[in-house]
């Protein structure tokens, strides 16, 4: 049935893990927002569990899309089709939604982005330094030190009157000043307006920098719930936000419609996924430092159920290529062995 095929997305960060599966007729079966929680490896398994349960063992898995800054793990894992960016996923992603869109401004947990795009093809893009200023993970642990849930925090924003001025630089100056304004007697909703306002100005200021900003204008990532924010680039840039169905995966549709593209545009061609029941499989990464030179590179090793599927963090390719190898012959074997059999 064709209903049982999907095209399945990956973006694993370093807040949120996004699986999207993707119909080919183009749209969403289902999407996954998962907290990576440090865990990347079991929280790819257990989002994989987690589809399997909703569309069933039987179902087909046609090709899979790799991203994020985890995506070279999310790959072995998985035996992804196509690895890429997030920036081409976004820019792709957006671009299959909205042929028209020019801008996309993306803030995640721990970095934000901005995409120029133009006649569907990127021209220019940033991304932001170490400084979490104007990220989510700050804007969560403001609403925590406040004791409010992220949810309520937009909308608690939209009630501001007379929003204060909060230096949004460094996101130990903001928390200073959060508190300072707190003991002057502004109300919350005023603080919390100023905080996203000093957010936008922070990332148009950075990231955004020397940048032309042209509409349509997508906003995308998991910030991009809050109506807060939305708000404040609206007014600041003088020109409407849109945020897509689908903004907290945008990464990971990208992916998916990349995998479309790869496998699915070409007749015979097979995935290498390695399965719905991955979420069973055994997977083991451990790292050691190469004694061959003066540089002692941490080489990271991922196995499954015993055996080395790859290796990266040298230099010189040497543990690479033989985890390659590695891979391949362990391949031949088995075929033989089905061959023997």
């Amino acid at each position: 049935m064709v209903d049982d095929k999907y095209f399945l997305g990956v973006d694993v960060g370093s807040v949120s893990t996004n699986m999207v599966l993707l119909r080919p007729d183009n749209t969403v079966k289902e999407a996954l927002y998962l907290r990576t929680q440090g865990r990347p490896m079991q929280i790819i398994q257990e989002g994989i569990k987690l589809l399997r349960s909703k569309i069933g063992k039987s179902a087909e898995i046609m090709g899979v899309g790799a991203t994020g800054s985890a995506r070279q793990l999310a790959a072995t894992l998985l035996g992804a089709d196509v690895v890429k960016n997030e920036i081409t996923a976004h820019a792709v992603a957006a671009s299959r939604v909205n042929p028209q869109v020019q801008t996309i401004l993306e803030i995640g947990g721990q970095d934000s982005k901005i995409i120029i795009l133009r006649d569907g093809v990127v021209s220019d893009f940033a991304m932001n330094t170490v400084c979490a200023a104007g990220t989510g993970s700050f804007l969560d642990q403001q609403a925590s030190r406040l004791g409010i849930k992220i949810e309520e925090f937009g909308p608690l924003a939209l009630e501001a009157k007379n929003p204060v001025r909060i230096a949004g630089r460094c996101s130990v100056f903001a928390e200073s000043d959060m508190i300072h304004k707190q003991q002057l007697g502004h109300s919350l909703p005023d603080i919390l307006a100023g905080l996203c306002q000093a957010m936008v100005r922070n990332y148009l200021n950075n990231v955004g920098k020397n940048k032309d900003i042209k509409g349509p204008i997508f906003f995308q990532g998991g910030v991009a719930a809050n109506p807060g924010i939305c708000k404040a680039f609206e007014e600041e840039l003088g020109q409407p936000i849109i945020v897509p169905e689908n903004y907290d995966v945008m990464g990971a549709l990208g992916a998916a419609y990349l995998a479309q593209e790869k496998v699915g545009s070409r007749p015979g061609t097979r995935t290498q996924f390695r399965g719905l029941d991955l979420g069973e499989t055994r997977f083991l990464a451990k790292s050691f430092d190469c004694p061959g030179c003066a540089n002692r590179c941490e080489v990271v090793e991922i196995t499954q159920d015993g055996r080395s599927l790859a290796r990266w963090g040298d230099r010189c390719g040497k543990w690479s290529v033989a985890g390659v190898a590695d891979t391949a012959i362990s391949g031949l074997e088995q075929k033989e062995e089905q061959q023997g059999a």
